[in-house]
């Protein structure tokens, strides 16, 4: 009798302990599956296990290395402060930003897959991350940051073809290893040189946005190419007006002389045409009031609420002034779509991830973000757009030997001198490229201009 109670105790003891297994790994099964990205993106979890492993490189569309470790918890940027905005920075206590963060799975070789199977995933962890290949060129790259050093600016090339970013400088920049010893004094400047101005800085586009006016204007059918306007200096509006730029008077002039002369009576004119409703279309169909997703943290542009806007104020979106707030890398993918048969394609920087083994494993597939024009009328813009640089404001960027478009642009700044602006397109050794420069309070699209020149000399000379 002792020996069969014995049993009994000893088999419910054993089905309790089983059952308590099985709810523990079915806890465990939840944690691993359902709440793994959870977990692991809440700061409060993170742990410096990666610092154990030696990081991948980060290596330009040749191979250049901008930024790479040779043993685990160092980092070496030999680029310092003119691929900042590109790479970001990693560090013990501040964290990371950028790729180094976007991609710090890859680069610390700790992918989901292998974290989500805990012990057995580090067995198979290498002892050193992937390497990511960029679509940047590291000498485009670098004659944009010299063109604008001492400037506060930013400047932004891609292909327009594929979206791969060619070169992204902001400047003021930082050298990315002496973020975290100088953290305090960086975060507290004037120039912000935190800030990657390429993505997040947000301004008003200027007379660059004519180019998308000319282009709404001519689908919403409000003027064609045979109507002359009449240009006395001014757009009066009730009782204000728009005077256009250093007191020219135009005269008269059509759809392409106004964009070559950047006659504001015309693109004023057009847009109160078109009224609020037309206006909002035209941004939306270009994408200004949308997000994309991928590696590059852009800002939201910032558009007026159109319903509301009276005939002053719509007026003055349509010479790019008021409440409109764009970034450089958003009106690089504008002038994009003249270079591209009038589609835009997402923008990436990540080319290829390549294993610790030399295996690619991962290779980026360009899409297309929109079709944001016809492509009959892409081209008739992009050739507006090289009459500006061959008869009108946009000459400081003609190259010898290359098809070089554009639009130059001021933007008010109620702190100094007007902020100056330059996107256009080129056809570099068989590719078409867009770019955007803006050059805070530098009073002039000429220097911007100026700016987008040195890019394009430099990729020609690759």
């Amino acid at each position: 009798m002792g020996d069969k109670i014995t049993k009994k105790q000893i088999l419910h003891c054993s089905m309790f302990l089983l059952g308590c297994f099985g709810i523990l790994f079915c806890y465990l099964v939840y944690i691993q599956v359902f709440q793994a990205d959870e977990l692991n993106a809440n700061p409060l979890n993170r742990r410096s296990a990666s610092l154990d492993i030696t990081r991948g490189a980060i290596l330009d569309c040749r191979g250049e290395q901008l930024a790479y470790s040779t043993a685990p918890g160092d980092r070496q940027y030999p680029y310092g402060a003119v691929m900042a905005p590109v790479t970001g920075y990693v560090g013990e206590s501040l964290g990371s930003s950028g790729l180094e963060n976007l991609l710090g799975d890859e680069l610390s070789g700790q992918s989901r897959q292998l974290r989500n199977l805990g012990p057995a995933g580090q067995l198979l962890q290498s002892d050193r991350g992937n390497d990511i290949r960029l679509t940047v060129d590291a000498g485009v790259q670098q004659a944009a940051y010299d063109a604008l050093e001492g400037s506060r600016g930013a400047a932004v090339m891609l292909d327009a073809a594929t979206g791969g970013v060619i070169a992204m400088v902001s400047t003021p920049s930082v050298d990315p290893a002496s973020v975290e010893k100088r953290w305090t004094e960086l975060s507290q400047r004037e120039d912000s040189p935190l800030l990657n101005r390429a993505a997040n800085g947000l301004y008003p586009p200027g007379s660059t946005i004519k180019v998308l006016i000319a282009d709404a204007a001519l689908d919403e059918k409000v003027t064609d190419l045979n109507e002359n306007f009449e240009c006395s200096g001014r757009l009066q509006i009730g009782d204000t007006y728009i005077g256009e730029s250093h007191g020219a008077v135009h005269g008269r002039v059509n759809l392409k002389e106004a964009l070559t002369h950047s006659c504001n009576y015309t693109f004023g004119t057009l847009a109160m045409r078109m009224q609020g409703s037309g206006l909002e279309d035209a941004f939306k169909r270009f994408g200004f009031a949308d997000t994309f997703t991928g590696e590059i943290q852009e800002s939201r542009c910032h558009l007026p609420k159109f319903g509301e806007l009276g005939d002053g104020d719509t007026a003055q979106t349509g010479i790019g002034q008021g409440e409109l707030l764009v970034t450089p890398l958003r009106m690089a993918m504008l002038a994009s779509a003249y270079a591209n048969g009038g589609q835009m394609m997402v923008p990436y920087l990540v080319d290829e991830v390549i294993s610790p083994q030399g295996l690619v494993i991962r290779k980026a597939s360009p899409a297309k973000w929109r079709d944001a024009t016809t492509e009959q009328r892409a081209a008739l813009i992009s050739s507006f757009m090289e009459n500006v640089v061959e008869n009108g404001t946009g000459g400081a960027a003609a190259v010898s030997g290359i098809r070089v478009t554009g639009k130059t642009g001021t933007a008010e700044n109620s702190s100094g001198a007007e902020h100056g602006w330059f996107m256009g397109t080129a056809q570099v050794q068989g590719r078409n490229v867009a770019f955007a420069v803006i050059v805070e309070n530098s009073g002039s699209g000429a220097v911007a201009a100026a700016v987008a020149r040195r890019l394009i000399l430099a990729l020609n000379g690759r």
